[in-house]
């Protein structure tokens, strides 16, 4: 049930909605409903969203907000967001309370992934 003015709905573009499907399907195991051909949505990751058709991608060096996954193992999460065709665009780092990188999926999007464990896991 949504929650009065709370965040409950995220849409990000996508020059490439099969890829980006079979990008986030492979790497974190998300499934989509398709609404025609330019949108799709998924639900039950945290935050319910969609991508829908553009040309454009979402990237901080772009000013876009960037939306951060948690991971309880950095280093398997970073493995399976590489296997699924993802592009690590800035290495692990550490921060004051965990680590985290950032990737793209196949269409430029960025994304990132932070654990809050400060060492190897």
């Amino acid at each position: 049930m949504p929650q009065n003015e709370k965040l409950d709905y995220v849409e990000l573009p996508s020059s490439d909605l099969p890829s980006t499907k079979a990008f986030f399907e492979k790497a974190f195991g998300w499934t989509f409903v398709d609404y025609g051909p330019d949108y799709t949505s998924f639900s039950d990751q945290g935050l319910n969203g969609g991508f829908f058709h553009s040309d454009q991608c979402s990237s901080t060096s772009h000013g876009a907000a960037l939306l951060v996954f948690f991971s309880d193992n950095l280093e398997r999460t970073l493995a399976k967001v590489v296997d699924a065709g993802g592009t690590i665009v800035k290495p692990t780092f550490s921060f004051p309370g965990g680590r985290r990188f950032h990737f793209t999926e196949p269409c430029g999007s960025e994304f990132a992934v932070w654990s809050d464990s400060d060492a190897a896991d």
